[in-house]
């Protein structure tokens, strides 16, 4: 294998992962649609809903991660969690097909396929990134571009996702949501199928050897193989995912009002008029996978060029990057809708705009964590510290449902966070600003001190 190829085994994991992610992507561009006019909840309670399974998909990967490393392997979870998601899937799709009938067993098959696909999304989520670096040897300079492809991956199936499920579901009549929830069901199928034929074949190290498999015991005592003590360096640069990841929980509970807010945000107040043709809401949620998979290739770039100079930052100081990118795209429009009556539509280009300079917030901070986690993680400790790194993403999201609860409603009294009355929708996107603006600065601030207790691995 030449140093610039990568192995088979990434593009399996690369197209394992494009059908998890059509399926999650998929259902999570009608999720609340579904709930705010199939079940007719109000859209705070659909926004409570939608951040505490977003958050609990992010938090059960720390429990995925210990399985995979005490017992189970990287191989049999992922198909363990991949045959849970589908019938988290398929009882969503059952649950639309009776919302008309019997809402009572619409709701609880809600409630059980959400669970389904958050214990399956747990199994699957950490062991598939962990699997990634593992084809490498260590210190293997392809890691980060290997995760930059792997995220093309990721983003590839959430660009078609909204736009398959979206137009089967998403057609003003609320008992067609049921088939975009069927069309998420086979994404999950498929993944299962491709991971299933190929990974004996395709998912080996650079010698040659199966990974993934399950941990190995001791002959003797049939214990599993005891854990070294940590050392200072190892605890450092553990130390590093841990700092990080409080920040990145700044980043993603404001990058997720996509699927809540920002969608009510497309519902109701954007002109979705395109040559006479109403495009649903549910599309705008593929303009940032659209804008990963143009631009990602850039970024790439720039680090290198940047790398062969000896100018490009270091992890934290792009993650930091991508929080301001962030900050940015709020700035953007809460400009677009300042002084905006209630009822006023305003353009798609002021979203769209908004959907973009995230997107440049993404690629900053989202596959650079990810190597990241790799690259510090001693690898005995991967999967889990990969479920850790995802822990913040739960709490992101969960936040993040409690901030979309902010969405200002005239019919309602004002809401208030922490002192701060949202009283229009210029308010309620400068509270990312102001969020996400602070926090860029602050990493940016101690990009250098991380950088030291990263001892060498950037």
């Amino acid at each position: 294998m030449s140093t610039q190829s990568h192995p088979k085994g990434l593009y399996l994991l690369f197209v394992t992962e494009m059908w998890e992610r059509f399926s999650y992507y998929g259902m999570r561009a009608i999720f609340t649609l579904y709930m705010i006019k199939a079940l007719l909840f109000d859209k705070a309670h659909a926004s409570d809903i939608y951040g505490t399974y977003t958050g609990l998909v992010y938090l059960t990967p720390l429990v995925g991660g210990y399985i995979a490393d005490r017992y189970w392997g990287n191989r049999r979870s992922i198909l363990a969690g991949g045959v849970l998601m589908a019938l988290g899937q398929f009882m969503l799709f059952f649950s639309g097909s009776l919302h008309e009938t019997n809402v009572a067993a619409a709701s609880w098959l809600l409630y059980g396929g959400l669970g389904m696909l958050i214990a399956g999304n747990g199994l699957f989520k950490p062991n598939i990134s962990s699997m990634v670096g593992q084809l490498y040897a260590p210190g293997d300079k392809r890691v980060d571009s290997a995760f930059t492809i792997f995220y093309m991956g990721i983003n590839a199936g959430s660009l078609f996702a909204p736009l398959v499920c979206g137009t089967l579901g998403d057609t003003g009549n609320p008992a067609d949501f049921k088939w975009g929830f069927m069309a998420a069901g086979c994404g999950m199928l498929l993944s299962l199928v491709v991971f299933s034929l190929f990974k004996n074949k395709y998912l080996v190290t650079p010698e040659g050897k199966p990974i993934g498999m399950a941990p190995k015991r001791h002959h003797d005592s049939g214990e599993k193989v005891v854990h070294a003590p940590l050392t200072s360096v190892e605890k450092q640069r553990l130390a590093v995912i841990l700092i990080v990841s409080a920040f990145v929980i700044f980043f993603w509970s404001a990058f997720e009002q996509a699927g809540a807010s920002l969608t009510f945000f497309a519902e109701e107040q954007t002109n979705r008029n395109l040559l006479g043709y109403t495009v649903p809401a549910s599309f705008f949620q593929s303009i940032n996978p659209i804008s990963v998979v143009l631009f990602a290739p850039i970024f790439a770039w720039i680090w290198t060029k940047l790398g062969n100079k000896g100018m490009e930052p270091s992890s934290p100081a792009k993650m930091a990057l991508g929080l301001f990118f962030l900050a940015v795209g709020y700035l953007v429009i809460a400009f677009g809708v300042d002084g905006l009556a209630p009822g006023v539509k305003v353009s798609m280009l002021w979203l769209v705009s908004l959907y973009m300079l995230h997107t440049f917030g993404e690629l900053s901070l989202s596959p650079i964590g990810l190597s990241l986690v790799v690259k510090l993680s001693p690898a005995r400790f991967t999967s889990l510290m990969m479920g850790i790194w995802f822990l913040s993403n739960a709490a992101a999201n969960k936040f993040a449902g409690t901030l979309s609860e902010l969405y200002p409603d005239p019919a309602k009294p004002v809401p208030h966070f922490l002192g701060y009355a949202v009283n229009n929708l210029h308010d309620f996107f400068m509270l990312f600003v102001f969020m996400a603006g602070a926090s860029s600065l602050i990493l940016f601030a101690l990009s250098s001190v991380l950088k030291k207790m990263m001892h060498g691995r950037q």
